[in-house]
């Protein structure tokens, strides 16, 4: 509930330009001006120096992908030839200078109205917060959480420590379980038919799907990020959680 940041409105409002102009440039009128149709978006939350965007970008040359980081010393490193191979920076990538959970809540707003639709959202490698008292920084123990589930259709947290991505998993089962028993004693209250049950931040109204909840560990044969590619060499075992609704 706290305020948010007004550097992050900006860099919202330059993410959704982008956004605009993307499908403008695409020619794309369905997605341009169609009423009830919503612009696919893609986010890569804490992206760092921006390789994984580079990535993701590629995986999906359709969509815009927007990489967020909080640090602009890192997203200065964005782009550079190391991480292209070469290659030029996909059309589809774009960066910006943002708290994650300001953005989140605003790309929320965009999710509910109808205008955005985030078919994936990458969470790799984020801070673990090791500690015990660190523990509340940790995602999946602060209230952003139902936030973050809502935004997309699929999240995928990857990280090197199983504790963090096991915990991930049982929080996100969690939150889905607690908001199946609100919708359910809302069934008949209302007008909107029991479907949603509103909750302070309204995420409730996003998460009514089951979702599928898979916490694997994996050995990526392209590492995407710089720690990913350091803890491959370094023999450590990487983690990923897949919340994908179904």
């Amino acid at each position: 509930m706290r305020p948010i940041a007004e550097h992050t409105r900006d860099a919202f409002a330059k993410a959704e330009e982008f956004v605009r102009t993307f499908y403008e440039r695409k020619g794309d009128p369905a997605l341009r001006h169609k009423v009830g149709k919503p612009r696919p978006v893609i986010l890569d939350s804490g992206c760092g120096t921006g390789e994984s965007t580079i990535h993701i970008a590629r995986r999906f040359p359709n969509i815009p992908v927007i990489g967020i980081d909080k640090s602009g010393v890192r997203l200065d490193k964005a782009g550079n030839p190391s991480q292209t191979a070469g290659e030029n920076v996909p059309e589809n990538t774009f960066w910006i200078r943002a708290e994650l959970l300001d953005f989140w809540r605003l790309a929320l707003d965009r999710v509910k109205s109808g205008e955005w639709t985030i078919p994936y959202h990458a969470v790799y490698y984020p801070n673990p917060w090791p500690k015990q008292s660190e523990a509340t920084r940790r995602f999946h123990m602060h209230p952003i959480f139902p936030t973050l589930l809502a935004l997309s259709e699929v999240t995928e947290l990857r990280t090197n420590w199983e504790i963090y991505a096991r915990e991930f998993a049982e929080a996100a089962k969690i939150v889905y379980e607690e908001n199946a028993r609100k919708v359910e004693g809302n069934d008949n209250r209302g007008d909107n038919g029991g479907r949603f049950h509103e909750t302070h931040d309204g995420t409730a109204a996003v998460l009514t799907a089951q979702p599928r909840i898979v916490c694997e560990s994996f050995d990526p044969t392209a590492p995407e990020t710089a720690f990913e590619r350091k803890y491959k060499d370094a023999g450590q075992k990487l983690w990923r959680v897949v919340v994908g609704r179904v």
